[in-house]
């Protein structure tokens, strides 16, 4: 039953994006009809796949993640709490779809990086992401401190970094953390913030994961430069075509051994601690276990429905719209294409949606859900636009990145502690598995047909990676602003109750200054009638 209901749910949430590409294909159908029934079949190879691996993460993954986090808020040494959080945000992030996803693009069009190897850097970011944040949380640094130094390294590190990284560091960043890595390290952060933070405030758990996040992107960064180090530069890059030949049965095979490199390291060291440390009963350690064949096979089916029938569908329209039949003008109509695209597979990520729940319950309603979805989904709707925009005109992505991240940082002079972490934090489940699955692909398309038509030397890793750099920082601009107006909102009503109070203390003096006039009035009376007598 459990299992029906996410079928139902992830089918639903992935609606307006299937509406969307629909009506795509009927206006741009494919030559070959057989790409159709690749695409459903890719289709609802997502849809269950994302369902057995969220019921099979609900049943395994987040309780071991809710336990090691509780467990390690037990030890009070401080290099203890550093390595696991280090060793745990590196591998709950090597599980993650959507890392899997990119990392495939990447290969494609630069074999020189190693799927597997990009994979492992990127988790190794967030590792020391995640315990710099704990740090933080131990040590009670100001979290708007923090992440004015990180973004100052990111943004030096830019001037020595090769071109072709720069895009890739931030779309790295933004796919790392989802429905894997995000309830690990949430947990850790919650459980150590309860035991270690001076403040015991429960908002402190607030950040970590857009601290941890700022780690792939300084990862990547490095890596790229030792890269032109080795090399002597970066090599040109291949053409970027997915190949739609393969069965969906040799695709199965071929990720049976990454998916399981993705998984079951997590697996590996959680047991010792399981039986070890916490000592679970047996019983209820083998329910936990035998959860994760479930994560397993659904991320297997999640992957390769992408690889069979989903991925080459962005592909696909990222290209239609440069066809030479087509009016000159027609490339850019892929801007409000991109908008759309974007605002749908906002609404379409799970973890937006739970992100617009947790803001309505801390805010107690003041900021409701639908406002959250809504702006959120106007934002990254502008966001896909911009990263078109970027690619048709060749404009270097720093010039869009730096102003947003400066008015990011800017904002948080004049925002709630709690909303900065949580706009931080936002930016980095927006980007979430189906946004590198569909438009990924679709303005690595548009890159190639841009660089055919303009014979630009401009690389396609330069000018086709980014969009999920502006969909991660999309976010800290909206949640802060809605932070902004939640504070004021806040000291208004505050002011207006203590009016009201002030209001109904000077009615009661009053009153009582009534009743005692009264009273000495009535007393005066009598004192004269009694003088009478």
């Amino acid at each position: 039953m459990k299992l029906l209901k996410t079928i139902k749910e992830t089918t639903i949430s992935s609606l307006p994006l299937a509406i969307i590409v629909a009506i795509c294909l009927i206006f741009f159908p494919f030559s070959n009809p057989n790409l159709y029934g690749k695409i459903l079949v890719g289709y609802f190879s997502v849809i269950v796949g994302q369902a057995l691996f969220l019921v099979g993460l609900d049943s395994s993954i987040l309780p071991i993640g809710n336990m090691l986090g509780t467990s390690f808020s037990k030890y009070n040494k401080l290099i203890f709490v550093l390595s696991f959080g280090f060793v745990f945000g590196l591998l709950s992030t090597v599980a993650e779809p959507a890392l899997s996803v990119l990392a495939r693009q990447v290969t494609i069009i630069l074999p020189l990086v190693s799927n597997t190897l990009f994979i492992w850097i990127t988790g190794t970011g967030i590792g020391i992401g995640v315990a710099l944040a704990l740090v933080r949380i131990i040590k009670n640094i100001n979290i708007k401190i923090v992440f004015g130094i990180l973004y100052i390294i990111v943004f030096v590190l830019v001037i020595f970094a090769p071109p072709e990284f720069i895009s890739l560091a931030f779309d790295g960043s933004g796919a790392t953390t989802g429905d894997v890595s995000v309830p690990f390290i949430l947990a850790l952060g919650i459980g150590i913030s309860s035991t270690f933070s001076k403040s015991k405030k429960n908002d402190e758990s607030f950040g970590i994961i857009g601290i941890a996040s700022v780690g792939p992107i300084i990862a990547v960064l490095l890596y790229g430069i030792i890269i032109k180090a080795i090399n002597g530069g970066i090599p040109p890059a291949n053409e970027y075509i997915i190949k739609t030949g393969f069965t969906l049965g040799d695709i199965v095979v071929a990720n049976l051994l990454d998916v399981a490199l993705a998984v079951l390291p997590i697996v590996l060291i959680s047991v010792p601690i399981l039986l070890f440390v916490i000592k679970l009963p047996k019983r209820e350690f083998w329910r936990l276990i035998v959860g994760v064949i479930p994560v397993y096979f659904g991320l297997l089916i999640f992957l390769s429905g992408i690889d069979y029938g989903f991925g080459f569908v962005g592909q696909y329209i990222g290209g239609v719209f440069f066809d030479s039949s087509k009016p000159e003008f027609f490339p850019y109509l892929l801007l409000i294409v991109g908008f759309i695209l974007g605002a749908a597979i906002t609404v379409s990520e799970p973890a937006v949606i739970v992100l617009g729940s947790q803001i309505e319950e801390i805010t107690n309603g003041h900021i409701k859900k639908m406002t959250i979805l809504v702006t959120l989904a106007i934002g990254i709707g502008f966001a896909s636009l911009l990263s078109v925009l970027k690619i048709l005109t060749q404009i270097n992505i720093l010039y869009f990145l730096v102003p947003l991240y400066v008015i990011a940082l800017v904002m948080m002079k004049f925002t709630p502690k709690l909303f900065v972490g949580l706009a931080f934090d936002s930016g980095g489940v927006t980007g979430g598995a189906l946004t590198s699955a569909f438009l990924t692909p679709l303005t690595l398309s548009i890159a190639q047909s841009v660089a055919t038509l303009s014979e630009s030397t401009m690389s396609i890793l330069t000018n086709g990676f980014g969009i999920i750099s502006f969909i991660s920082v999309t976010p800290l601009i909206a949640i802060q602003a809605l932070g902004i107006i939640y504070d004021i909102r806040s000291k208004k009503a505050s002011k207006e109750l203590a009016q009201e109070s002030f209001d109904d203390l000077m009615r009661f003096v009053d009153d009582d200054s009534k009743k005692q006039t009264k009273k000495s009035g009535a007393r005066k009376v009598r004192i004269r009638l009694w003088k009478k007598k």
